[in-house]
């Protein structure tokens, strides 16, 4: 992967710009239904009240583990699925809850870029055809034909004009997903949800249609939200990175703050499995943290914090009472009793669940004296404080003289 674009701005300078897209306790279940009647006897959770903010020309990435909810949620806020609860606001207009006739001319607007470059294209249809589609669909003639349009676009993403004719099976998967994106941008949209973009792709080739969207971003004007699991990928196209858990945002940070300082524990552990392309470190131990089973059912999620059956730090409190996600640092919003590198959010928790023991034993040593420290420190500051409003104003008065 080239070295980012991407330039560091401020939170603040990111927070002056107006909201596109506004997305408030968004929820998705699908049901289950069985018996002869099909009646309905549970629901999968996929995702299951969530709230964040998109701004104009930024990139929002979201990872997390397969199952999370990632594709659902991009699949929701554009629509292409109906949501169960919750709000969508796109410049400031309710979505959520419009006609499909009455979604059609914000499909200009809003555009989705798919995770299958080979399942995503007619393989009956050339692409000049498949390109084309959106203005057939919208009824737009673009100014000097159609096809002068559709090889212009062509040659934006890469490709060459010549290629109007060609089918499909003619390209390769990098090539195809060009393709797809060119047919995103044909209506110029304001907003592209891409569904893990390049997760199909060779590596060699992934770098390629990263930096291309990288480019058409600044050219166009485009706003993204990316979706993957390839950390390395999202840091590498994101202003901000939300990192999902079993339909839950867990942790909401802009990229640099992320990756130096993850709050949550959860976020910690996906780092901790990113590999440093670094000679100088080979054969150096590195920290890894493993955790324990694997993500459990979305059909009945754990109560309390969801995270709680596989993390180290998780206490009563967590299995019992769900954590808001609130901002502890400026611009980071984290939803954890026990966050890393910052004070607890509940100091008076200190006895471990037993799931949370055996996690333990499976995480490194240096995570777990980094993590006890902090909860040393944060212990020795409560009973400070404690101590300090017990006291009487005349005794206070008497250590002051």
């Amino acid at each position: 992967m080239s070295e980012t674009k991407k330039t560091d701005e401020a939170p603040a300078a990111v927070n002056d710009r107006e909201v596109l897209l506004k997305v408030e306790g968004l929820q998705k279940h699908f049901p289950i239904r069985k018996g002869v009647l099909q009646r309905q006897v549970g629901a999968v959770k996929a995702v299951d009240g969530i709230d964040f903010e998109v701004r104009k020309g930024e990139t929002l990435g979201v990872v997390g583990e397969s199952g999370c909810g990632k594709s659902t949620m991009g699949r929701v806020i554009t629509r292409l699925q109906d949501p169960t609860g919750g709000s969508i606001h796109f410049e400031g207009k309710d979505i959520t809850r419009l006609s499909t006739a009455a979604m059609r001319p914000l499909r200009r607007d809003i555009q989705m870029i798919f995770q299958d470059p080979y399942g995503s294209l007619n393989p009956r249809h050339t692409i000049g055809s498949i390109v084309s589609a959106p203005f057939r669909l919208q009824g737009v003639e673009p100014e000097g034909g159609v096809k002068k349009e559709v090889q212009r676009l062509l040659s934006l993403v890469g490709l060459s004009p010549e290629h109007y004719n060609r089918y499909p099976h003619e390209f390769s998967g990098g090539q195809r997903q060009r393709i797809g994106i060119a047919r995103a941008l044909a209506l110029k949209p304001k907003l592209v949800v891409a569904d893990e973009p390049v997760s199909a792709l060779d590596v060699s080739i992934q770098a390629q249609v990263v930096n291309l969207m990288d480019n058409l971003q600044e050219e166009l004007g485009l706003t993204y939200v990316i979706i993957a699991h390839d950390l390395s990928v999202v840091r590498h196209v994101s202003d901000r990175i939300a990192v999902m858990y079993l339909g839950k945002i867990v942790e909401l940070a802009d990229r640099t703050a992320l990756y130096e300082s993850p709050m949550h524990p959860y976020t910690k552990a996906l780092m901790s499995a990113v590999p440093v392309p670094d000679p100088k470190r080979r054969g150096a131990k590195s920290e890894r943290i493993l955790l324990r089973g694997d993500v459990p059912s979305p059909i009945a999620p754990p109560s309390g914090c969801r995270f709680h059956t596989r993390c180290w730090k998780a206490t009563e409190i967590c299995k019992t009472t769900e954590p808001p996600l609130l901002e502890l640092r400026p611009g980071q919003r984290v939803a954890c009793h026990h966050p890393e590198n910052f004070d607890d959010q509940a100091p008076q928790e200190t006895v471990l669940l037993s799931a949370a023991k055996e996690a333990a034993a499976l995480v490194s040593d240096e995570v777990l004296a980094e993590s006890a420290e902090t909860s040393a420190a944060v212990a020795a500051e409560v009973a400070e404080v404690e101590a300090t409003a017990g006291e009487t104003p005349e005794k206070s008065a008497d250590k002051q003289d």
